[in-house]
């Protein structure tokens, strides 16, 4: 069984098909944030710190760290933020934390201080990228997350994909990387420009487990991106993609409507034994007032996804 262990200094999270899945917070990433990425900048972490407690308080697994506030220089700039950050977030929280940075001089400076075995975020197909990152993976003996796209930039067919998936994983193996620790992002395409995304990704998810044996993960909202309530289509889509064989995701886990669809996922794919969390979560659960008013709340929000990731996959981040 496919096992991706990652930790922080002192708790230990498994990601794979048995177990529970995996929900990487999303918030900390000034990406498509003014306000954020204007505090990173002056040295004000309130806003971090704030993101930091909420995500794991609303049950986030992970929390993904993104320091990249500018495109100017940053190789320069990123790994001293990108460090400063992730020394704030990793000694408020207890969570294992995926580092998440374009620029390769950032996740070298970040794992050289980070605690326990965090996931680096990212690598592609792209020749320059494999041979920059997955070095850097070995040398620390952490796992990495795949990105399939490569040089030729994000292929429309689903069996490109998997073939840029298949490269990566391969090549992660003649650096000594084991499969268990490549976890694959398939790229969730838009909904709303490509209405055949979803069943797109639903077969890419089956072959990847079935054929790669690999953990998977996506940036999930980019499936709604423009899209009125998103959430909505959020929330759909969770139980299927866990269902098509999907182990993690980056969002945002202060949406409780999407929590509740991970956790009753949970239930349902049997890595909640005896229903135990949803009963924990839910037992004094109390419908709000006037339920369907809330269907006239405004249309999107939510988060796209973020940083140098929402960049190489080519779909938008949501503003503040």
């Amino acid at each position: 069984m496919t096992r991706t262990i990652v930790a922080s200094a002192t708790r230990e999270i498994v990601i794979g098909f048995d177990q529970p899945f995996c929900v990487i917070g999303e918030r900390i990433n000034p990406t498509g944030r003014k306000k954020l990425a204007a505090e990173m900048i002056e040295g004000n972490f309130d806003t971090v710190i704030k993101d930091a407690l909420e995500q794991v308080a609303a049950g986030a697994t992970m929390l993904d760290v993104n320091a990249g506030v500018t495109s100017v220089n940053p190789n320069e700039t990123e790994p001293a933020l990108l460090i400063k950050t992730l020394e704030i977030v990793q000694n408020l929280v207890d969570v294992p934390l995926s580092i998440d940075s374009s620029v390769t001089a950032a996740i070298e400076a970040a794992l050289k201080v980070a605690k326990g075995r965090p996931l680096v975020n990212s690598v592609t197909g792209e020749e320059e990228k494999l041979e920059a990152i997955l070095p850097l993976c070995a040398k620390y003996n952490v796992p990495v997350v795949a990105i399939s796209n490569d040089e030729t930039g994000i292929s429309m067919d689903p069996d490109v994909r998997f073939a840029v998936a298949k490269k990566i994983v391969e090549r992660a193996m003649d650096y000594g990387i084991k499969p268990y620790d490549v976890v694959v992002d398939p790229l969730v395409m838009p909904i709303g420009a490509l209405g055949d995304a979803g069943r797109q990704v639903f077969a890419l998810l089956r072959r990847l487990r079935e054929e790669l044996k690999v953990n998977t993960t996506c940036g999930l909202s980019n499936v709604s991106f423009g899209l009125p309530h998103r959430h909505g289509i959020n929330a759909g889509f969770i139980p299927m993609v866990i269902g098509a064989g999907m182990t993690s995701a980056i969002m945002n886990p202060c949406r409780p409507q999407e929590m509740e669809a991970v956790r009753a996922a949970n239930v349902l794919n049997g890595t909640d034994a005896n229903c135990a969390q949803w009963i924990m979560t839910y037992r004094d659960y109390k419908p709000a007032e006037g339920g369907a008013a809330s269907l006239a709340s405004p249309a999107g929000g939510g988060g796209g996804r973020r940083g140098g990731r929402a960049a190489r996959a080519g779909a938008g981040a949501a503003t503040e």
